[in-house]
């Protein structure tokens, strides 16, 4: 009956800044673009990553949202690389801090990073 997720849903303070963030940064592709007109909402833009989409949606005056870690709802995402060490090293090359880890868990190894809005997301290198 389920399938699989569709995609993950995010509303950016900046969407160019973050549509710069995923794809040339993590490597997403712009799949589609489309202006809105439904109060707050102005635009909806999907990003791609293998068979995984990320939906940003601009809206008028985005309120920032708590900044807890453990609070309730949305956490993370994660996103499995090939390779931990390369992927810490590219990221430091593109001014992306680590803010968690690497950790290596035994069949796998962890670390996490920010996008520009302060939204984790796991790095997973699964063994």
């Amino acid at each position: 009956m389920f399938k699989r997720i569709d995609h993950v849903e995010i509303i950016p303070n900046d969407i160019e800044k973050s549509i710069k963030f995923y794809t040339e940064v993590l490597g997403f592709k712009v799949k589609m673009r489309h202006e809105v007109d439904t109060h707050p909402l102005e635009e909806v833009v999907y990003l791609k990553l293998g068979n995984s989409l990320l939906e940003l949606l601009k809206v008028n005056d985005p309120i920032s949202s708590s900044s807890e870690q453990w609070k309730v709802g949305y956490r993370m995402m994660a996103i499995e690389v090939d390779d931990m060490d390369k992927a810490v090293e590219y990221l430091a090359n593109k001014g992306i801090k680590i803010t968690w880890g690497p950790v290596d868990l035994g069949n796998s190894k962890r670390a996490e990073i920010k996008d520009p809005d302060g939204l984790c997301i796991e790095l997973r290198q699964w063994e």
